[in-house]
């Protein structure tokens, strides 16, 4: 489940490929009330009760059931484990300031050092200095994140998975448990958390009302899997060895290296990297960027003013259209709400200096070429920062079928890139599961493995000018090395 929309999707090994199956989609539409932006969490949890009664009618009763949806966003349930209110979506303006309120307490020099997590002022720990003084925290005896709380709904049983809960930033990356001294320093009470589960753990089984309301013949379990989308995605990621980096695309790109173990120096954090624990004990170094956001809010602004566009011919202009003629910084929380991102964008160009983009073509370039660059200075500061070797880039997710985006960002790295699968999530998600249920064996590399040879891959080989995206990159951070093919 993404923050756009929700897929119920069958695996199944077959002559020893992995075969997947989309058998219900549905939109993920937030709703404001009363000036507060929520997940419409009810109609969510609709959408997976509708997806497993077709999975079933599609290929009778699973072995297993596990869920994936973005990060940092939570329930809180009551004594009697009702839900106390819709959750409120991350977009929201409630954190503004928090991290301000955080420094006070906790300078961030000292919180990365505990947590490794990116400052970014949708984490969870924000949210939750945001709602310290609430009647509705305040009545809460539970916290379940996203992924959890549509868990305990199918099946009475409370958990918090590891790699959702790494989003928080209240988990130790060192060793995945949660982090005392920042809970006592911000007064965040732990107990509102239900036991840690790690990839592969049971989490219960399907409840007889949820049985009766799919159509499905129990006993079907559930099973944690990297219950946060990324952390699916990056076990997706269909690689051969270790020297590689992802860009998992969607609303947000993330963009790092897979590593060992956390990376919590001073240097990382100043470059804004977060250690977020991924599958099998692995820990997923990236930067999170704005993404195709950026794209999908200039498609809706266009629409609301009269003037719709369809995105596969626009890409088509956008991709014969001049390239790095203005550039902007993806990384600037100013394009994190919701609005007019068209405005917002040729802003950030005027006060750049550069050409303001006269047309949703050249506004559509410039989004392409900004991320290409974001891309690229986010894999040469892993690869600095880290020590890791990377000789191949990796795009999943959404992006892998933006052919533009793909070939961008393999000219701005000096790097290949292999894009696919789309569906990275739903693969690195059905992996764990069928593990679990013995149907495939082996580690992370073994998973891997038997992707490459389930899934069609489209290999991208940089070309242009290497010079040029350095220029561009001093236009938007004046004082970043030239990262080309570093």
């Amino acid at each position: 489940m993404g923050a756009s929309s929700g897929r119920v999707m069958v695996g199944r090994p077959v002559d020893g490929k992995l075969a997947l199956e989309e058998t219900h989609r549905f939109g993920n539409r937030p709703v404001r009330v009363n000036g507060t932006l929520h997940w419409d969490i009810l109609a969510l949890y609709q959408g997976v009760l509708d997806g497993l009664r077709a999975a079933g009618a599609s290929a009778g009763a699973p072995a297993s059931v596990g869920i994936d949806t973005w990060g940092v966003d939570y329930g809180l349930l009551d004594a009697d484990g009702a839900l106390l209110g819709n959750p409120v979506h991350y977009r929201d303006a409630r954190t503004e300031g928090m991290d301000a309120e955080v420094d006070r307490v906790l300078p961030a020099p000292e919180l990365y050092a505990l947590t490794g997590l990116q400052r970014i002022p949708i984490n969870t720990l924000y949210q939750l200095t945001a709602a310290r003084h609430t009647r509705q925290l305040a009545a809460a005896r539970r916290l379940l994140l996203t992924p959890d709380l549509l868990s305990y709904w199918l099946t009475g049983l409370e958990g918090t998975e590891l790699t959702i809960a790494s989003t928080t930033q209240l988990i130790d990356p060192r060793t995945g448990e949660w982090s005392q001294p920042v809970a006592e320093a911000l007064g965040i009470d732990l107990s509102l958390f239900a036991p840690l589960r790690r990839p592969g753990d049971p989490a219960g089984e399907l409840l007889p009302g949820v049985l009766a309301e799919t159509g499905l013949p129990g006993p079907v379990p559930v099973t944690a899997v990297g219950a946060h989308d990324t952390a699916s995605a990056v076990a997706g990621v269909p690689a051969d060895g270790r020297d590689f980096a992802y860009i998992a695309t969607g609303t947000w790109s993330l963009a790092g290296v897979e590593l060992d173990a956390p990376v919590l120096s001073e240097d990382s954090r100043l470059a804004n990297f977060t250690n977020e624990l991924g599958v099998d004990g692995t820990v997923r170094y990236l930067r999170n960027l704005m993404g195709l956001w950026l794209l999908q809010e200039c498609l809706r602004a266009w629409e609301a003013a009269g003037a719709p566009h369809q995105l596969g011919p626009l890409l088509e202009r956008a991709a014969r259209s001049p390239g790095l003629r203005s550039v902007v910084d993806a990384g600037d929380p100013a394009f994190l709400p919701p609005g007019d991102m068209p405005a917002r964008i040729a802003e950030a160009c005027r006060r750049t200096g550069q050409p303001v983009p006269r047309d949703p073509v050249e506004t559509t370039r410039c989004v392409l070429d900004s991320l290409a660059l974001a891309h690229r200075s986010a894999i040469a500061d892993a690869r600095r920062l880290s020590g890791a070797g990377v000789r191949t880039v990796h795009i999943v997710g959404g992006g892998a079928r933006n052919a533009p985006l793909c070939q961008l960002t393999a000219d701005a790295c000096g790097l290949p890139v292999v894009a696919g699968p789309a569906e990275a999530a739903a693969y690195g998600n059905v992996l764990v599961q069928a593990r679990t249920a013995g149907a495939v064996r082996g580690d992370l590399p073994a998973l891997r493995a038997l992707l490459r040879d389930s899934v069609d891959l489209r290999r991208y080989e940089p070309a242009g000018d290497p010079a040029a995206w350095d220029r561009a990159a001093a236009r938007v951070r004046p004082h970043e090395e030239p990262a080309h093919g570093a």
